[in-house]
């Protein structure tokens, strides 16, 4: 049971999205949250205090009587329900709801209890709401898609319940949850935050070191089937440079490499036995820099996600609301805590990132299908008649497709802001657009992966020297080879490429 009662890790995530541990909420979360709706319901006494007697954005001149606040915040809620676009997939809308959640029990936004503890209810029973990609635009937070959470709170809206769409209302009575009570700005304290970018935007990264990591096994494997020497991995070469992403990546690769009796020293080969002799080499110096240069690009990947982590953890613990209730300085603040330019700037950059490494996967595949640069494998890795039978010449069509649209969105989101609520809101974050964006390019870098790999197999499959290979290579290789038989006679490719993706999303490389 994961107690909220302290900060959230990355590892917390993990658990409650993957291994569906339950949460609850904790004497101090609770005691947090009771002593700040307390102070702000007596604060909030003969005070003017945005979204509490006043309207919100462009409407906060105007103030709301008292007999309005209750209306005030339901109309809030029901009018910014506005979402379009493809539902959200549970796993982020779980996140979105889990990282609210954790925001609010900060006890910074003045709730009433109620709110935490249906929260915890739709989690831990595995309710989401439906809740839609397009919406908010980062400034006043994620108010469209958290206005969907909020709409599913008091009881109305739809939900995703054991993978079917109903109205909350019957499932909530199904199930025995009671909506939350809105009292003071309840709607506003939901709505006005940066969680749907960070919820989403933590899914990514769990999803994207997955596929570091197995396009670090790829690119170890492909050492292998062409014998490359090893120097290019060592710690003296990569120590050489201070970046730490790069000696990570190195070390993970001779790590996988350590019993291989593939690679070569090149003090056997070229250090020796009169080698400087020769006036031409058949036999490549040096590898291409898709084999060679491995550590050197997936290492700002690495570093790149290691502080995306950072930031995104950083957020998830802050209180990203407006106005701030402080109880201990008895005051509200006004401010722009709801601002996410930070979660967008990363969500950029993990996509810069992620796509980088879907154009090594896709470089690495161009190397094994093409003979005259490997001289190694028949053309296309074809195992067939040539002429007659294609291999994996169709498969290279769709894996260079996926990442061109990968190039395509890595344009930022973060500097594409467009002013908009009277221009209240006039430079904006546009960070769920970007975590979006993000998403679907991990989407599609696990789609190239799969086909290199599907190629890397068949490939042994030729070179058949299973033997030599090191155990971190066989260790994978009999499901793998499950998934993808070896391919004589051509068959359609599409069901057996997508298992592999699923296989490796939902699977560690190592």
């Amino acid at each position: 049971m994961l107690n909220l009662d302290n900060a959230l890790d990355f590892k917390n995530f993990y658990q409650v999205l993957f291994d569906n541990e339950e949460i609850e909420l904790g004497d101090s979360a609770q005691e947090r949250l009771e002593n700040s709706y307390n102070f702000l319901r007596d604060f909030s006494k003969n005070k003017i205090i945005y979204g509490v007697n006043t309207g919100f954005g462009p409407m906060a001149q105007y103030r709301v009587n008292d007999d309005d606040k209750i209306k005030l915040q339901l109309n809030l809620i029901r009018s910014h329900s506005t979402g379009a676009g493809a539902v959200m997939q549970p796993l982020y809308v779980k996140a979105l709801m889990l990282a609210r959640l954790n925001t609010l029990c900060l006890g910074k936004s003045g709730i009433h209890i109620s709110i935490a503890r249906t929260l915890i209810e739709l989690i831990n029973k595995n309710v989401t709401p439906v809740i839609f990609e397009h919406g908010g635009v980062g400034a006043s937070g994620d108010l469209v898609q958290l206005a969907h959470l909020a709409l599913v709170l008091i009881g109305e809206g739809e939900v995703i319940y054991e993978s079917e769409r109903a109205k909350t209302s019957d499932v909530f009575q199904k199930l025995d949850i009671p909506p939350a009570e809105i009292k003071i700005r309840e709607g506003l304290a939901v709505m006005n935050g940066t969680s749907a970018m960070t919820g989403i935007g933590i899914v990514n990264l769990i999803y994207s070191k997955r596929l570091l990591n197995w396009s670090i096994f790829c690119s170890s494997v492909i050492n292998e089937i062409v014998e490359a020497y090893d120097d290019h991995l060592s710690k003296e070469l990569n120590s050489s440079k201070l970046h730490k992403g790069q000696q990570k990546i190195a070390e993970n690769m001779r790590k996988h490499l350590k019993d291989s009796k593939l690679t070569r020293d090149r003090n056997d080969h070229l250090y020796a036995n009169g080698a400087d002799r020769n006036t031409f080499f058949k036999e490549k110096v040096q590898e291409y820099y898709s084999l060679r240069c491995v550590p050197q690009i997936l290492g700002p990947v690495s570093d790149t996600l290691e502080n995306s982590l950072k930031i995104l953890i950083e957020e998830v613990n802050s209180a990203n609301d407006n106005p701030i209730i402080d109880v201990e300085t008895e005051h509200v603040y006004h401010g722009g805590n709801f601002h996410g330019d930070y979660v967008s700037l990363e969500m950029d950059k993990l996509r810069l990132a992620v796509t980088k490494t879907s154009m090594l996967a896709e470089r690495q595949l161009n190397y094994l299908l093409n003979s005259k640069l490997n001289e190694i494998l028949p053309p296309f890795v074809n195992m067939g008649k040539l002429g007659l039978n294609f291999g994996m010449q169709g498969a290279q069509f769709t894996a260079v497709s996926t990442t061109a649209e990968n190039q395509m969105l890595s344009n930022s989101m973060y500097v594409h802001s467009i002013p908009n609520n009277n221009d209240n809101q006039d430079i904006v974050s546009m960070g769920a657009n970007s975590a979006n964006m993000t998403r679907k390019v991990i989407d599609n870098s696990f789609e190239v992966v799969s086909t290199e790999l599907a190629t890397i197999i068949q490939a042994l499959y030729y070179l058949d020297f299973d033997d030599r290979l090191s155990s971190a290579t066989r260790s994978k290789l009999g499901v793998l080879r499950e998934i993808i038989p070896q391919i004589k006679e051509d068959r359609p490719l599409y069901e057996e490429i997508k298992d592999l993706k699923e296989y490796l999303k939902n699977n560690e490389a190592y």
